[in-house]
């Protein structure tokens, strides 16, 4: 088990995170990873979180399985087993700090863009945007940079988010498939962790020890998701998203430097 004091200052607000996101308000998630990567490797920080995340998933999707998207899923989650392939690979090769830039560049510019055209529709009084599906090919695209991101830096809600968000779904049906998609990935990842050396004693002990913490901010999670109202949960998640995409940027930055 890791014993740096250090080490739990950062793990425990990252684990809050992870609580909260996994109770619904995914993308706070996000900032997990790249907290424990200013003290341990992003790949380890990454498989430290992964026996969290999965034991999250299972309670999270018990609570949420009433209303999810099958056609999203269908679309979503065959592009993800290439992504997490993609992943495997590149983390045998390759530094993380590219991946990173370039998906907060992508949520970055996706976030302004919704912002500008919100912003411009009002000025000139038009109604808001209209709920808009995605074909299923970006669907497929979107799955796989998701599963890749995730395999590396668990870090895949920015393109998940950029295919789900447009639609306006339901809270509940979106967070209902947020949820399944990721429980899915999560398993994904579990063969590339053992293939590259991360699910040591040290560091399954250290989930262990961190788990209790992440099942009480799962309940937190959907406690706050049901109280509230629909047009701020979507608000609230813009904004993460756009908060996760400059974090990204900075940490991506901060690894080619």
């Amino acid at each position: 088990m890791i014993t740096d004091p250090l080490f739990y200052l950062l793990a425990i607000p990252a684990v809050t995170l992870v609580g909260l996101a996994k109770g619904g308000f995914s993308g706070l998630g996000m900032i997990a990873t790249p907290l424990l990567a200013l003290v341990v490797p992003p790949l380890e920080g990454a498989a430290i979180l992964l026996p969290i995340l999965i034991v999250q998933d299972i309670i999270s999707v018990w609570n949420y399985h009433r209303a999810w998207s099958a056609w999203n899923l269908k679309v979503l989650l065959p592009g993800s087993v290439l992504g997490v392939g993609g992943g495997w690979l590149f983390a045998i090769y390759f530094s993380n700090a590219v991946i990173e830039l370039t998906i907060g560049s992508i949520a970055l510019v996706f976030v302004l863009q919704t912002w500008f055209g919100s912003w411009r529709r009002a000025y000139r009084g038009e109604p808001p945007a209209k709920p808009r599906r995605p074909p299923a090919a970006m669907g497929i695209v979107w799955g796989a940079l998701s599963g890749f991101t995730s395999t590396l830096v668990q870090v895949g809600s920015p393109p998940f988010q950029i295919h789900m968000l447009p639609q306006r779904l339901d809270k509940l049906t979106l967070v209902g498939t947020t949820v399944i998609f990721f429980a899915v990935l999560n398993w994904m990842k579990v063969i590339p962790y053992f293939a590259l050396g991360q699910f040591s004693p040290r560091n399954l002990a250290t989930s262990a020890v961190l788990l209790p913490l992440a099942v009480a901010t799962n309940f937190l999670g959907f406690w706050l998701v049901r109280r509230t109202p629909t047009e701020a949960f979507y608000r609230i998640a813009y904004l993460l998203m756009a908060l996760i995409a400059i974090a990204l940027l900075w940490q991506g930055a901060h690894g080619l430097g």
